[in-house]
């Protein structure tokens, strides 16, 4: 099997990928091998799964996305509506993993 060519970031693989998720749950996941990012509303699997191998020069091996649905809250009385959220789970392959702190390579 041929070694898959290293795509080179573009711009429109930083609007799909919008910024790493840390909460507790997420910092357990990375135990497991897997990053959770927030991402485009729009952006499909295949496409989250190009943009982080690009940004970040790792092998994915799945990705998993969840939408979360945006709460009703009130400020001052009067009620708004928080945005909905799309979330990816990206499983890297073994051995590999992400330094979310240090941003991705330009």
């Amino acid at each position: 099997m041929a070694k898959k060519q290293q795509q080179a970031p573009d711009a429109r693989h930083f609007d799909v990928v919008l910024s790493p998720h840390i909460t507790e749950k997420s910092t357990m996941l990375s135990e497991h091998n897997a990053v959770v990012f927030k991402v485009a509303s729009k952006a499909t699997k295949p496409e989250i799964k190009a943009a982080v191998e690009a940004l970040f020069g790792v092998t994915v091996t799945g990705v998993n996305t969840l939408v979360t649905k945006g709460k009703s809250k009130r400020w001052k009385g009067r009620p708004y509506q928080r945005s909905d959220e799309k979330k990816a789970i990206v499983t890297l392959a073994a051995g590999q993993s992400i330094d979310i702190t240090e941003g991705a390579k330009a």
